[in-house]
Formats: structure tokens, sequence, C-alpha cells
């Protein structure tokens, strides 16, 4: 089958990026940005994808300059071809079972500040530079 714009093809994952994995099909490699790994937002794609699996892509498009953008969720896959987090539940218990309530609730509270602190930092951060001159 030629590659085509609106074409569904096998792929084999080759290489996964922060940003995104690059599936060879039909000898050419392209890239499937993390936004079109699922319906649902990744946050991390190797949570859904590992280097040799298999999957069914949709050519979206390939530019003058040769690059082929790809698409696991426009392909029309049923969600359980793409493979969800696995959680390890009884991990998850001995975590929750850890401590009592206030040792949790105090581990809580400190963790939810830490996080505060960062979110203001990173607000303030982004407001620097952007400062209303008065010299008009």
């Amino acid at each position: 089958m030629t590659l085509k714009a609106g074409s569904i093809l096998e792929g084999t994952v080759v290489n996964i990026t922060s940003f995104g994995a690059f599936v060879d099909v039909e000898g050419k490699t392209g890239l499937v940005h993390i936004s079109e790994v699922s319906d649902t937002y990744v946050k991390n794609i190797r949570d859904y994808l590992k280097e040799k699996d298999k999957v069914k892509v949709k050519v979206i498009s390939i530019d003058d300059n040769g690059k082929i953008s790809l698409s696991i969720k426009q392909a029309g896959l049923d969600k359980k071809s793409v493979r969800p987090m696995e959680i390890d539940w009884q991990k998850e218990k001995t975590k929750q079972n850890q401590g009592n309530f206030e040792d949790r609730l105090s581990k809580f509270l400190k963790d939810s500040e830490e996080r505060f602190q960062d979110i203001k930092k990173h607000q303030d951060a982004k407001g620097k530079g952007y400062k209303k001159s008065s010299n008009y």
C-alpha cells in the first residue's frame, strides 16, 4: 500500500521520546505525537507503548520534506488495543496502610504545600519580563 494521507497501516514502534513515538511504516519512519496516541490525556507515553510494539496508524500528513505525521487514535482502534497504565494494587494497598491517619495527613499537607510553592514560583517566573513600562 502506498503512503498517502488517510491510509491506515500497520507499523512497528522503533523509538519512544517524551513527545511521541517513531513508527516504521513500509520502510519509512513517521512520528505519532503524544497527543495522537489515545483519546485520553497521555502524561507518559511509555505507559501506552513500548519499542517493537505493532500498532495500527493512520497517515495524517506527509510534508514537502518527507516528514510523516501519524495517529494511533485516528486509526479507529478500540480502546483495548492501546495499553492503559498498569497498576500494582498490592503495592497501592501497602502505600495506603503505612502509618496512622495523622502521619498520612501531615505528609499530605507537606506535599501539598511543596506543590503549591512550586506552582507559585512558576507563575511568578512567568510574570517577570512582561511588566508594563511607564515610559510612554
